[in-house]
């Protein structure tokens, strides 16, 4: 149940074979994400357990999941970019349905990360499946 941002995404991975061209195209999607405002930067949307610095902002409107996010790190900057593509736009109950674990193994980032930054990466699903399951009780 992945959206049609993440399927995009998924489409082009299978397209570029090598890893590092793969890398470079996650690190072009948090390129071109917005920065997050400074004033989002505070402990409360601060990810912990990331390497690098992590800030993510939720946004629920009419039940619907938005977030917004940052790193210091390109490749985790990249990463986010990969989360928003896989559940902005989905019901707090979708969010809540959606296994990260298995649409992020269509990527094959699992094999590729380092065990630091997967583990980031398992933090930064973890915030928005409490985010979401907070907004849903």
């Amino acid at each position: 149940m992945a959206s049609a941002a993440f399927e995009e995404i998924v489409e082009d991975f299978e397209f570029l074979e090598d890893w590092e061209d793969r890398y470079r195209h996650v690190i072009e999607q948090g390129k071109a994400m917005d920065p997050l405002e400074d004033a989002l930067k505070v402990p409360a949307t601060k990810v912990d357990g990331c390497a690098s610095q992590v800030w993510l902002h939720p946004i629920i409107e009419n039940g619907v999941f938005h977030f917004d996010g940052e790193s210091d790190a390109m490749i985790v900057r990249g990463l986010i970019a990969v989360l928003r593509a896989l559940y902005n736009g989905l019901t707090v109950a979708e969010v809540l349905a959606v296994d990260a674990r298995g649409e992020l193994a269509r990527l094959g980032l699992n094999d590729h990360l380092s065990a630091q930054r997967s583990n980031g990466l398992t933090a930064m699903v973890q915030r928005i499946r409490e985010t979401a399951a907070a907004a849903a009780a």
